[in-house]
């Protein structure tokens, strides 16, 4: 008995012993690949030759470990010309690859959509990108760990980067190492984020200036640098009054407005004035309002948004962007869009008092992943053994931090702030200049909210004109609207000359 126990024993004992070697085997990492092909773009009437690269760089902390392999596509101009700039790109989400902004606006090709309507299944359409700066700067689409090729090796995990400074530091590290990698510590630098990217780089533009990296410029797509302008919290104005102008202009569109005129801009301006001096301090007075003037700013929201007044006052002067979104066009069986208002599609509950979808995202969402798979595998070269990811989303483990140096968070996601951080850069580099991007028809990260936190910088005028404001009759990716799509390129050419001008 003693003998059948002892070699159970010492067989358990083995199998724990191969097991604990088992485990002690060394990760084996994959290795940086890149994939290189010849791209051209036609602008302006000039056929523009381009080196394309594409896939993984191995990315180290500040102690040379390895920490990643960070995807990014590059385009390099062919036999450039002397201090070519170099734009470096991105999405949001947190969590969002960039194959937004590649195919729509940065890239040598663009995808063809039905905007604002819904489109067909496959084929898509690629064409050439009239509307690209690749015949002024070169351009990297860069994708965030979690996102396209984008891993952690080494000892680092998902954690490491996913959340608001980690984030930051992140993507910092590849800017300044992709720099030095390439021969551009010395060229004119920008960065362009989309969404959940401009607060990126609010904090990005600080860390690399902390670094010794000056940027020359920083183009902010669709932007929010405070999360309190996003949520629609208990006991908090904000978010309802910087929300009610793109409200408005929702309505404006969609012709709910009885009064409306013709030009959309000046709609917008009086919205503003009705925002500032009578609809934000009727809100701040709470329940010690007048019947009298809580019916007279409610007749005052129908008439800038089409939603009748009986609505206004049931919902105590305050609807959140949810219950626009089903409310506007209820009586029609529709609801709009969220990143794009101009977009309608079939509200599935009509007694609802909030959003099940978005028809934008629905209606190009297909259009864009199937569209830009099929170029990254095909004119990019990059093997079809690897996968691309367009959202960290489904990862395991996928959770932001929100926590950020120098903000009080209080544990809530609504009170992170990276306008610190903007600025600091501002303050300690009187040269760098900001181009903010905004959609009127932008009910994610609406454009009055920008303009509250642009106005709120603890910053000298001489600092603060140095933002410049630019409008678009579209929504979050308004480069889906050809017309604002040309007008982008304008803005941002415009931009990079005029920040390289001394």
């Amino acid at each position: 008995m003693k003998f059948r126990i002892l070699i159970i024993f010492l067989l358990s004992s083995g199998l724990s012993f191969a097991q604990q070697e088992e485990n002690q085997t060394p990760k084996v990492d994959p290795k940086a690949q890149v994939f290189e092909s010849k791209q051209t773009v036609i602008i302006e009437g000039k056929t523009i030759n381009l080196n394309a690269k594409a896939g993984t760089m191995e990315l180290k902390d500040e102690a040379n470990k390895p920490i990643a392999l960070f995807g990014f596509t590059a385009y390099f101009k062919e036999n450039p010309e002397k201090n070519r700039p170099i734009v470096f790109a991105y999405n949001g989400g947190p969590g969002s690859s960039s194959y937004w902004l590649h195919m729509g606006i940065m890239g040598p090709k663009r995808i063809i959509v039905d905007d604002p309507n819904y489109n067909q299944a496959a084929p898509f359409e690629l064409v050439n990108n009239e509307f690209s700066i690749l015949d002024i700067a070169d351009v990297v689409m860069m994708d965030p760990v979690g996102t396209g090729l984008s891993v952690p090796i080494g000892e680092a995990t998902g954690k490491d980067f996913w959340g608001v400074d980690q984030d930051i530091r992140s993507v910092s590290l590849f800017i300044m190492q992709f720099l030095k990698e390439h021969g551009r510590l010395n060229s004119p630098k920008f960065i362009l984020g989309e969404s959940y990217g401009t607060f990126r780089n609010a904090g990005v533009m600080s860390y690399l200036l902390g670094h010794g990296h000056a940027l020359n410029g920083v183009i902010m797509v669709s932007a929010v640098f405070d999360l309190r302008t996003l949520f629609f919290t208990p006991n908090e104005d904000m978010s309802y009054v910087v929300y009610l102008p793109t409200m408005a202009a929702t309505s404006w569109y969609h012709d709910r407005i009885a009064e409306k005129g013709n030009d959309l801009a000046t709609f917008v301006e009086e919205v503003r004035r009705f925002t500032e001096k009578e609809y934000a301090p009727a809100l701040f007075q709470g329940n010690k309002i007048s019947d009298s003037d809580k019916a007279m700013i409610a007749g005052k929201l129908q008439k800038y948004t089409g939603i009748d007044s009986k609505i206004w006052l049931r919902a105590d002067l305050r609807i959140n962007a949810g219950e626009f979104f089903q409310e506007l066009l209820r009586e029609d069986g529709m609801t709009v869009g969220r990143l794009d208002s101009r977009y309608k599609g079939i509200n599935l509950d009509p007694m609802s008092m909030d959003s099940f979808t978005d028809p934008q995202s629905d209606a190009i969402s297909s259009a864009y992943t199937m569209g830009f798979l099929d170029y990254f595998h095909g004119s990019l070269n990059v093997s079809k053994d690897l996968n691309y990811s367009t959202s960290a989303y489904s990862k395991p483990g996928f959770k932001w931090d929100w926590k950020h140096e120098g903000t009080a968070s209080w544990g809530a996601d609504a009170s992170v702030t990276t306008l610190p951080d903007m600025e600091d850069a501002l303050s300690k580099d009187p040269n760098v200049k900001i181009l903010i991007m905004n959609g009127y028809y932008d009910l994610a990260t609406v454009f009055y909210g920008v303009e509250h936190s642009i106005a709120h910088l603890n910053l000298p005028k001489s600092a603060s004109d140095r933002i410049i404001m630019t409008y678009y009759e579209a929504g979050h990716m308004m480069y889906t609207h050809l017309p604002s799509a040309k007008l982008f390129r304008e803005d941002l050419k415009k931009f990079i000359q005029d920040s390289l001008r001394k």
